[in-house]
């Protein structure tokens, strides 16, 4: 079982759409698939039409009283399940802060499930917390998708410090471009040069496009209303690449 973080200290930079679309792609391989939606505002789990929602929160789900194989939804595509969001995983930070190894939390979580499924997806939340040191304990990859900006870049190198800093040595940080537009000057530009500060980068680009944007009118991923296009491409093109560098 290999464990797939969507991540990065910025919001708005196409990590949900990211993560359901490379999720549904390991899907349709044949892959056993979740994805555990651990953003409180639940964009995976709206995609997926379930309904936001955890019984016993998040306080039940860190206390152990609650196994996540009881939790899990089945979506509408084969191979592919979800464990849906709740709104007070707005809280986890401050749950987790009162366990002796709150930093462990989700791998412990998480472990049982190896047996049920090929790759775990876990769409996070933007900023640095102790759920974040959590999430990165528990990942095998760190998978940050970024917007060829300024700003999109510094956040990378802050969370590339803070990988170092930490010594998180297991734990593999790929950067990727999101929301691309490679006519426009200072994307190209920015990329080029970022491919050569970094070259764990992925080759493929996700573009900035209007097919992504519709993922909130249908309510599904990409492949679920659409045959073909750059887009979905762009998707299958960044899973063969994530399969190669998993070692899968």
């Amino acid at each position: 079982m290999k464990v797939i973080a969507l991540y990065s200290i910025k919001g708005g930079v196409g990590k949900t759409s990211s993560a359901v679309n490379l999720a549904f792609n390991s899907a349709k391989s044949g892959y056993r698939t979740l994805v555990w939606d651990l953003d409180p505002q639940g964009a995976s789990s709206y995609y997926f039409r379930i309904k936001s929602k955890v019984k016993g929160g998040s306080k039940e789900l860190i206390a152990g009283k609650r196994d996540l194989d009881g939790l899990i939804k089945g979506t509408d595509f084969e191979n592919l399940d979800l464990l849906p969001a709740d709104f007070s995983f707005r809280n986890l930070d401050l749950i987790l802060d009162t366990k002796k190894k709150p930093t462990q939390q989700i791998k412990k979580l998480i472990k049982p499930l190896a047996e049920d499924y090929d790759f775990i997806f876990l769409d996070c939340p933007p900023n640095i917390s102790l759920l974040s040191e959590a999430v990165f304990e528990a990942a095998d990859i760190l998978l940050s998708p970024i917007i060829p900006t300024t700003l999109s870049l510094r956040t990378l190198e802050q969370l590339t410090d803070f990988i170092e800093d930490n010594q998180l040595h297991n734990l593999a940080l790929i950067p990727f471009f999101s929301m691309a537009d490679r006519r426009k000057k200072m994307h190209k530009d920015i990329m080029d040069s970022l491919v050569k500060r970094y070259p764990k980068i992925l080759n493929t680009a996700v573009p900035y496009a209007s097919d992504i944007e519709r993922m909130g009118l249908e309510r599904m991923p990409l492949g679920g209303f659409m045959n073909k296009s750059r887009s979905m491409d762009a998707y299958e093109e960044l899973w063969n690449e994530l399969v190669i560098r998993s070692g899968e």
